[in-house]
C-alpha cells in the first residue's frame, strides 16, 4: 500500500468535469510535472559527455526562467538607485535624505515585505508543481491581508522616521529631511504590500516575461519623469516622491490587469473569503521566511559593483554627486562591494532552495545566529574598537555572510530530496490549510 501510495501524485488537479476521459489527459499531463518517489528526474551520468549533455539541457531551462527574473528584479532595484542618482545632482542634503530613507527605511521595509512574501513562493510553488492550482489566488489574497496589516505597523517606522534617526545619532538637517521624504513614501509601502505576492503568484506558474516587461516599461518611464520633475522643473525630493511613488504603484496595477484578464484563469477564479482563512499558520511562516531573507537584501549597488573595474571605479562616483568627500568614499568602499558580490553568489541559490522547501523557519535560526549575534558583532568589534571604520563593519558582516552560507551547504547536503518533495502535500495542509477533499478522493478514485 506504500508503494502505492507513493507513485501517486500528491495532489489532484482541479476537475471542472466528470468526464473520464478529460480525467485521463489530466492525470497523464500531471505525472509528467509532479514529484513521483523513486524515479530520477534526469537519466544516469555515466560520463563526461554525459554530464555537458545534461548540463546544456538544464542551463536552457533555467536561463529561460532566470533571465527575465534577473532583468525584473534589477529594473526594481534600479528605481531607488535613479531617484538616488537624480536626487545627488539636486544637492548633498537631498542625496543624504534619499539615501538614508531608501537604506533604512524603504530597505528595512523592502525586506520584511519581500521575506514575508515568500511565504506565498513556497505555497505557490509546491501547490502549482502538484497540481491544486486552483488555490494560488486564495493564498495570494490571503497574502494581501497579511502583508498590507504588515504595512499599517511598518507606517509607524515612515511617519516617526525624523525621531527613529535622531535617536540613532543622525544629524539634525538630514533627520529632518529624511523623514520629510519618507512621508511621503508611504504608497510606495503598500504598493511592497501588493507587489510582492502578486510577483511570487506569477512566478509560480512560469509567467516571468510578463514581470520583465512591465519592470522595464517602468524603469524607463521612471527615469525620463525622475528628469522632468526632479531636475527639468525643479521639483526635488517632491519630485523624487511622486516619480517613485507612481513607478511601484505602476507596477502593481499593470500585474493586477494582467492577472485578471484571463492569462491566468486557471489560478485567478476571483476574490474569495478564503483569503481570511488559516490565516495563522500562514503568518507564522511568513514571519519565518521575512527573518530568513530580509538581511541578505544588499541592494541595487552591490550589482553594480559586480562590473566595476578600477577605471570605472574612479568615474562613476560622479553621478552620485559633485561633493569630493563622497566621491572618495565611492571610490574607497568600491572594492569591498565587489567582494561582497563574490560572497553573495551562492547565497540566492541556498535562499532559493530553503524557500521552495519549506524551512524558513530553521534557516532563520541560522540567520539569526550567524548575523545578527556573530557578524554584527564582530563588524562592531572591528569598526569601532579597532577603528576600522565603515570597512571594519562591512567585513565583520560578510563573515557573519560566510559562516552562514557554510552552514545552508551543510544542510542542503545532507538533505533527502525525495523525502522532502514527499512533504509538500503536508506543508500545504499544515501553512495554507487543508486541500480539497473532493478532488483527492476523485483522483485516487480514478486511479483504482
Amino acid at each position: 500500500m506504500a508503494m502505492e501510495d507513493a507513485e501517486q501524485p500528491l495532489l489532484s488537479p482541479r476537475l471542472v468535469g466528470e468526464d473520464s476521459h478529460h480525467q485521463e489527459q489530466l492525470l497523464s499531463r500531471l505525472s509528467n510535472t509532479t514529484f513521483t518517489a523513486g524515479i530520477d528526474d534526469i537519466p544516469p551520468i555515466n560520463g563526461v559527455r554525459d554530464f555537458f549533455r545534461e548540463y546544456l539541457i538544464e542551463s536552457k531551462k533555467l536561463w529561460f526562467l532566470a533571465g527575465p527574473a534577473i532583468f525584473t528584479s534589477l529594473c526594481r532595484y534600479s528605481l531607488g538607485a535613479i531617484t538616488q542618482v537624480f536626487s545627488g545632482q539636486v544637492g548633498t542634503l537631498a542625496l543624504a535624505a534619499v539615501s538614508v530613507e531608501n537604506s533604512f527605511i524603504a530597505g528595512f521595509s523592502f525586506g520584511v515585505m519581500l521575506g514575508m512574501g515568500s511565504a506565498l513562493e513556497t505555497l505557490c510553488g509546491q501547490a502549482f508543481g502538484a497540481g491544486q492550482v486552483g488555490m494560488l489566488g486564495a493564498y495570494m489574497q490571503r497574502s494581501w491581508v497579511i502583508l498590507n496589516s504588515t504595512a499599517l505597523m511598518l507606517s509607524l517606522l515612515y511617519i516617526f522616521a525624523s525621531k527613529f534617526l535622531r535617536v540613532i545619532g543622525q544629524t539634525e538637517s538630514i533627520s529632518k529631511a529624511a523623514g520629510m521624504f519618507a512621508m511621503w513614501m508611504l504608497p510606495q509601502l503598500f504598493a511592497y504590500a501588493f507587489n510582492f505576492p502578486m510577483a511570487k503568484f506569477l512566478q509560480a506558474q512560469s509567467k516571468i516575461m510578463v514581470m520583465a516587461v512591465i519592470a522595464g516599461v517602468a524603469l524607463v518611464l521612471h527615469t525620463v519623469l525622475s528628469w522632468l520633475l526632479m531636475l527639468k522643473l525643479g521639483w526635488g525630493l517632491a519630485g523624487a516622491a511622486v516619480v517613485l511613488n507612481m513607478s511601484w504603484i505602476f507596477i502593481v496595477v499593470a500585474q493586477f490587469l494582467y492577472i485578471i484578464s484571463g492569462a491566468c484563469d486557471r489560478t485567478w477564479t476571483g476574490f474569495s473569503w478564503k483569503a481570511f482563512q488559516h490565516l495563522w499558520g500562514f503568518v507564522r511562516l511568513s514571519l519565518a521566511s521575512a527573518v530568513m531573507l530580509c538581511m541578505n537584501i544588499l541592494g541595487w549597488t552591490i550589482m553594480v559593483a559586480m562590473g566595476m573595474n578600477a577605471a570605472i571605479r574612479n568615474h562613476y562616483p560622479y553621478l552620485f554627486s559633485n561633493d569630493s568627500q563622497v566621491q572618495e568614499m565611492v571610490i574607497d568602499l568600491t572594492p569591498l562591494l565587489a567582494l561582497c558580490i563574490t560572497i553573495n553568489n551562492v547565497q540566492p541559490v541556498l535562499s532559493g532552495m530553503a524557500v521552495g522547501a519549506g524551512w524558513q523557519t530553521a534557516v532563520a535560526y541560522v540567520n539569526i545566529t550567524c548575523y545578527y549575534l556573530f557578524g554584527v558583532p564582530l563588524g562592531l568589534t572591528l569598526g569601532f574598537l579597532l577603528h576600522m571604520g565603515v570597512k571594519g563593519i562591512w567585513c565583520g558582516m560578510l563573515t557573519g555572510t560566510v559562516v552562514q552560507t557554510c552552514v545552508l551547504l551543510g544542510m542542503i547536503y545532507k538533505t533527502n530530496w525525495n523525502k522532502e518533495a514527499s512533504m509538500a502535500g503536508e506543508r500545504i495542509k499544515k501553512w495554507g490549510g487543508d486541500v480539497d477533499t473532493k478532488e483527492t478522493n476523485m483522483l485516487k478514485n480514478s486511479n483504482n
